[in-house]
């Protein structure tokens, strides 16, 4: 249990409080998407193969796999060194984009993955801290705020990175993170922090809290399918699909539509679900068509032969894609009991990391292997299958 000292949240928040924390949450995200659109054009640009660019893509999800679930389950026990574990991730940000800038080498280029990992892990923290800064009643206004910020900021990345590429070059992207990682230290340390003690000490262990996790009903298939949607996410727009379409002509200046074409599309769709409550009993037949849906996009983006096509597909890649996050993340919290909504949510996001980690793995094998347009292929029939898996679990469901 959480009490919150004296005063009511509403009064004890100014204004600046609330500025200064979405300023850091926008450098957090900045610091790490910035180059994310071009980067593995940039790597197969300094002439990596594609099982490496794989690698080093999938590098991403290994340190959030490592971190988030203890992360989660220790956040109430680590309550006062939250705010600089939030530092501590734009440092890493730091160090990640300065290896970037000066190193070529395949080891120096996954260990920056990695770090930006270690940062994108500390992100449960910034979601706790301001939590903090709403009263109970309005904690989905809290994390309403902080997904949209993530959103936006993601957006402005994806569309003017390919921009700044092709004026600049490759090294300014990796500078941008840098500068924003500097200034996300400082609006980090502006936070301020809601006094919150631990009013009752649980009982329970590291192993108990994480058995009882492992135990929450439904929880597998929710994590398991969130797993398969991040390996499309970043097999697609944060991995190959720019090298796709590079392949098929398309500049750099462009990537502007693309990368746009399908974060619109896939914000738009999350808002629309804010907007028009979904009735929970349809979340299952929704997801089960999002990500049917998915696989047909996913089967026509190696047809495109055009800026065009290529941006239709995407858009409906990320329209689809737009209602599964949302919805599993809505499950997840649907299911769990309130005593183990962190240690859930940790769990959710450090196994859902394994797609972040084996997608780009896998895919690249297979584009090494089979070449390009059997990646996205394989990517289809891997949705397609999880459909099908969806389709008997719920049946399964239902005879019992």
């Amino acid at each position: 249990m959480i009490e919150l000292a004296n005063k009511s949240l509403e009064q004890c928040m100014p204004l600046g409080a609330h500025i200064y924390f979405n300023l850091a949450v926008f450098c957090f995200w900045f610091a790490i998407y910035i180059y994310s659109p071009l980067f593995s054009v940039y790597l197969e640009a300094i002439h990596f193969s594609y099982s490496s660019i794989g690698i080093i893509l999938g590098g991403y999800g290994v340190t959030q796999i490592v971190f988030r679930l203890p992360l989660g389950i220790l956040t109430n026990k680590l309550y006062h060194l939250r705010k600089h574990l939030l530092v501590s991730a734009f440092v890493t940000a730091l160090i990640s984009c300065l290896l970037l800038i000066y190193f070529e080498s395949f080891i120096a280029v996954l260990t920056a993955r990695l770090l930006a990992g270690v940062t994108a892990s500390m992100w449960v923290m910034a979601t706790v801290l301001y939590s903090y800064y709403f009263s109970p009643e309005k904690s989905s206004r809290a994390m309403g705020t902080m997904q949209f910020n993530m959103v936006t900021t993601q957006l402005i990345c994806m569309t003017t990175s390919g921009m700044l590429v092709h004026m600049y070059g490759w090294n300014l992207p990796f500078w941008l993170g840098v500068i924003a990682a500097i200034f996300g230290v400082f609006f980090a340390l502006k936070i301020k922090v809601v006094d919150v003690k631990p009013v009752v000490k649980s009982s329970y262990s590291f192993s108990d809290y994480l058995q009882r996790t492992n135990n929450i009903s439904g929880l597998k298939i929710v994590t398991f399918l969130s797993m398969i949607a991040h390996a499309v996410l970043f097999i697609t727009v944060f991995g190959f699909s720019p090298i796709m379409a590079v392949s098929i002509g398309v500049e750099e200046q462009q990537f502007v539509w693309l990368m746009g074409a399908f974060f619109v599309s896939h914000a738009l769709t999350s808002l629309g679900l804010i907007i028009f409550q979904l009735n929970p009993k349809y979340n299952k037949l929704v997801l089960i068509f999002s990500f049917i849906l998915s696989a047909l996009f996913l089967f026509l983006i190696p047809t495109a032969g055009s800026l065009f096509a290529i941006c239709l597909y995407h858009a409906g890649l990320g329209l689809s894609l737009g209602y599964i996050f949302p919805l599993l993340l809505s499950e997840v919290v649907s299911i769990t009991p309130e005593d183990l909504k962190m240690s859930a949510m940790g769990y959710y996001q450090s196994f859902y990391s394994i797609g972040i980690l084996l997608g780009p793995i896998v895919a690249g094998s297979v584009a090494e292997n089979a070449g390009l347009t059997n990646l996205f292929i394989y990517a289809g029939v891997m949705t397609l299958l999880t459909a099908g898996l969806l389709i008997i679990y719920n049946r399964k469901k239902v005879i019992k």
